[in-house]
């Protein structure tokens, strides 16, 4: 098994957006699919190494958010075969709604940011059940239900014989380089205590080696799951106030970005880095999905 990091480049940013070539000895697989406004890009690398869509007979999705499953119909066009989560499944199939929610949110930038998103037919998209086995290019790929980030998402571990790796889409979080790793607490199912479970799964696999779609190889998984943990409690702590007191989320966003700020440069981050985390895994997103949090937990 060979694993290519492809960086997509995403906002003219490197370290932003990652998807993941999966070399096994039937063929290649793609893990993740980018934004359709970065189609051009992946394109561009693909074409550098020889490879073009049709090459991908297997997509892989860690959960359906732009980023990480926005380009999936591209693949699929060209005859690739989509594996998504089977809440994930139905919006895969007819984009529309997931597509409309999301411009209430980015109005004029959405195509900047994320480009179009065509439906993908049903009989191109598998959901597989939490522990299900794909068998795909000579390798096997185990899909792990893990929701926290969303109730949608799957961490892929794959096996080529003795030797194990994890995709972890964002359930292991945003770690930019030698910077600290940060959880993307999006609406509009954030959900702590999951998320906890979901990392109690990863840290009890039998895998050392994670792959973070933001962004790249890590391989100290039991500390990485610990920091990843005690910085989603953290952030949960600082918004709970807020949230009891019903705070307009707006009203929260310069706040939360700086208590954030000084989080990443306490622990090192340089400042040209802090615009690479604040693409991958934006303070207001957060702000919106933890307020959320609060506020369900509270009707509970």
């Amino acid at each position: 098994m060979k694993i290519h990091t492809l960086d997509l480049g995403f906002l003219d940013l490197e370290h932003a957006i990652a998807v993941f070539v999966v070399e096994g000895p039937q063929g290649m697989a793609l893990v993740e699919a980018g934004p359709a406004s970065t189609l051009p890009h992946l394109e561009s690398i693909l074409n550098k190494n020889g490879w073009t869509y049709s090459d991908f007979r297997h997509v892989f999705l860690s959960h359906i958010h732009f980023d990480h499953a926005g380009a999936a119909w591209a693949f699929a066009e060209q005859g690739a075969h989509v594996y998504v989560h089977p809440k994930g499944f139905p919006h895969l199939a007819a984009p529309e709604k997931l597509y409309n929610s999301a411009r209430q949110i980015y109005g004029d930038q959405m195509d900047r940011l994320w480009g179009e998103m065509r439906p993908i037919p049903v009989h191109q998209m598998s959901a597989p059940e939490h522990g299900s086995i794909i068998d795909a290019c000579g390798l096997q790929f185990t899909a792990w239900h893990t929701p926290g980030h969303a109730v949608h998402h799957i961490a892929w571990e794959v096996a080529d014989g003795e030797e194990r790796v994890i995709f972890t889409g964002d359930v292991a979080g945003v770690k930019i380089g030698a910077g600290p790793v940060m959880p993307p607490c999006p609406p509009p199912d954030i959900q702590v205590e999951d998320w906890q479970e979901s990392i109690r799964l990863l840290q009890e696999l039998p895998v050392e080696t994670l792959y973070l779609t933001h962004f790249g190889r890590v391989t100290d998984k039991q500390q990485h799951l610990k920091a990843l943990e005690e910085r989603l409690l953290s952030w949960a702590a600082w918004m709970r106030p807020y949230a009891e007191q019903s705070a307009d989320p707006a009203s929260l966003v310069p706040g939360f970005q700086e208590f954030v700020r000084q989080q990443l440069l306490d622990a090192g981050v340089e400042e040209s880095d802090l615009q690479r985390y604040e693409a991958a895994n934006p303070a207001f997103m957060s702000v919106a999905g933890l307020m959320r949090y609060w506020r369900k937990r509270g009707e509970r």
